[in-house]
């Protein structure tokens, strides 16, 4: 919520929304008097800013981004009123027609009939336009714009590249400069950058959206995967593996090829069935589950798995590790009875506190109900939602949690885990999901206390959302200075000349006995040179092995965080370094 200072002293608090939306008027407003042929499309409020889509001859320049910016506080200091009026559908479309706005006249043509057609006027510049807005351009204060780049009309890449303009604005100066640095400090954070220069993964030409991992970065991801591992065993988790390749009538039956095969890669085999790469894991969970008969004695009944599974994401909506084709879900299916839904959805959050703790990450619990193209019957998801609402009034306080609505998977409500990290971005984590309809689907049943059939219930969670993605984001959270314990070197023995190499090789042997990940660097190099690579390379400890340190048997210790910390003797740093990483001390 913004607080905005209008004429005469006067405040209102508006929706950030409302205020992005405004300025992405005053931009469209702008692009029209500097570039008069340019066609207008669409200009929505997002996340963090606005952007609006243009059609133009050519790609916008810096040169250009400035000149329209200069416009726009033009038009904010000439402090125009934004005028509401409606027009019937014949006159609407005559009214865009005559200022030869194609794209506003198909866009109006497929308005529903009965629909109130708005618009928008401030100056000469109008605009078709649900609202709302603010009363004057003048509320709008300090502007930014950040980026221009092609996007195609309504994201579909058969039809017309387009030219997206994003920007930002806040009602004081000092608000947009906070940004502004900590945009900037996000670059320097950038996953992608980071992920080369600290020689963890790359992406190449030759397979999009999908990671080539390093030495490094795959020993960072077992160790992850080995945390996860451990602490499901401990809560009786039982882990399993399943096809990759699955044939169509599995996903027809799970809803997927009706709700999910745009996004599915599908393939024929030999016999001219249609297969499909696994989009998800739940299919395969349900067949571990029905592959013998099971008692309410067994529930819950908990499988985990973390296959590799492959998604056909749009070519523009990749994202390093953040959207890719080919990831690793920290996956689990729970298969459960109506009375166990709440013990076990708080048991899940507890996992989720815990594995999130460690890295000293804080989450909000948000509720996601029912999509327009949900599956199965209403009644079920009115119980599962009612359901997920008791959990989250229980955990969260009555109420105390933010609701997204139409937001759920297909087949189910779910409560997202929503994360901010150090520069207060918030990112969708992992999901808990409620499902009463796919153990319908494959007539999945357990005997119960009085030996009859019975349903059970299916809880779908995973809660880094992949490891892949989580990678992505405490690379990004950490600006690439892991904690020790997840460091994939976690010491660099650096020897001043060859007549230490000998005690080198000794002290790189013992640290490896005590499982402890460490490289030597006994290259002819400068001792400075050689920390400042291991410095860019943010190895958590340096041991600085000279003359001195040979005839005295100890070790010169460097962090990259407090530089040089003096001498230690072996077992001292041994003892330091062990408890760092048995604490997972961030």
């Amino acid at each position: 919520m913004f607080k905005v200072k209008l004429h005469g002293g006067k405040t209102m608090n508006v929706e950030e929304s409302m205020y992005w939306h405004t300025t992405s008027h005053i931009m469209a407003q702008a692009v029209k008097r500097l570039f008069p042929e340019a066609k207008i499309t669409i200009g929505p409020a997002i996340e963090k800013g606005f952007y609006y889509d243009f059609d133009v001859e050519k790609p916008f320049t810096e040169e250009d981004l400035k000149a329209i910016e200069e416009e726009m506080k033009k038009i904010i200091k000439e402090d125009f009123e934004i005028e509401r009026f409606e027009l019937p559908r014949e006159e609407a479309i005559k009214f865009m027609e005559e200022r030869k706005e194609p794209y506003k006249v198909e866009l109006i043509k497929e308005l529903p009939e009965g629909e109130v057609i708005s618009f928008y006027k401030q100056g000469e510049f109008t605009d078709l336009c649900r609202g709302p807005h603010l009363p004057t351009t003048g509320a709008v204060k300090a502007i930014k714009l950040l980026s221009s780049s092609g996007a195609y009309w309504r994201g579909d890449e058969h039809n017309k590249m387009l030219q997206r303009i994003y920007g930002i604005s806040f009602p004081k100066a000092s608000e947009l400069e906070e940004y502004l640095n900590m945009i900037e400090e996000a670059k320097k954070r950038d996953h992608r950058k980071l992920g080369k220069e600290l020689d963890l993964f790359f992406f190449d030409e030759t397979a999009p959206g999908m990671a080539y991992w390093m030495p490094k970065g795959f020993k960072m991801m077992n160790i992850l995967i080995d945390l996860w591992r451990k602490e499901h065993e401990k809560r009786g988790y039982l882990e399993f593996s399943g096809p990759q390749l699955n044939s169509s009538e599995l996903w027809k039956t799970s809803g997927h090829w009706d709700h999910y095969k745009e996004d599915m890669f599908v393939l024929t085999d030999s016999d001219g069935k249609e297969q499909a790469l696994k989009p998800m894991n739940c299919p395969n969970a349900i067949k571990i589950f029905a592959s013998k008969l099971r008692s309410y004695k067994d529930l819950p009944l908990r499988f985990n798995d973390i296959d590799v599974i492959h998604r056909n994401e749009k070519s523009g909506q990749l994202n390093g590790l953040f959207r890719v084709r080919m990831f690793r879900q920290d996956d689990a299916h729970n298969f459960i009875t109506e009375e166990q839904i709440g013990s076990e959805i708080k048991d899940i959050i507890e996992i989720a506190k815990y594995l999130y703790g460690i890295f000293g990450l804080e989450f909000e619990l948000t509720l996601s109900t029912r999509p327009d193209d949900f599956m199965g019957d209403i009644e079920l998801w009115n119980k599962a939602e009612e359901n997920l609402r008791e959990v989250l009034d229980e955990l969260c306080g009555e109420g105390k949690y933010r609701i997204n609505e139409g937001d759920g998977a297909f087949y189910g409500p779910k409560i997202d885990i929503q994360m901010k990290d150090c520069l207060g971005r918030e990112w969708q984590m992992g999901t808990v999901q409620v499902d009463f309809q796919l153990p319908l689907r494959f007539n999945l049943s357990y005997i119960d206390s009085n030996g009859e059939k019975k349903t059970p219930i299916l809880i779908h969670r995973a809660l880094f959302g992949s490891f892949e993605r989580f990678i992505g984001i405490i690379t990004e959270h950490f600006a690439g200075a892991f904690p020790v314990w997840l460091a994939p070197v976690q010491v660099k023995i650096l020897p001043i000349s060859d007549n230490q190499k000998d005690y080198a090789e000794e002290i790189k042997e013992k640290l490896e006995a005590n499982g402890i990940r460490v490289e030597l660097d006994a290259r002819q190099e400068k001792i400075g040179y050689k920390i400042r690579e291991a410095q860019l390379e943010k190895v958590p400890y340096m041991l600085i092995l000279g003359e001195k340190e040979a005839e005295a048997k100890n070790l010169g210790v460097r962090t990259r965080k407090d530089g040089d910390i003096g001498a230690f003797e072996f077992n001292d740093f041994l003892n330091k370094i062990q408890e760092e990483i048995s604490s997972k001390k961030i």
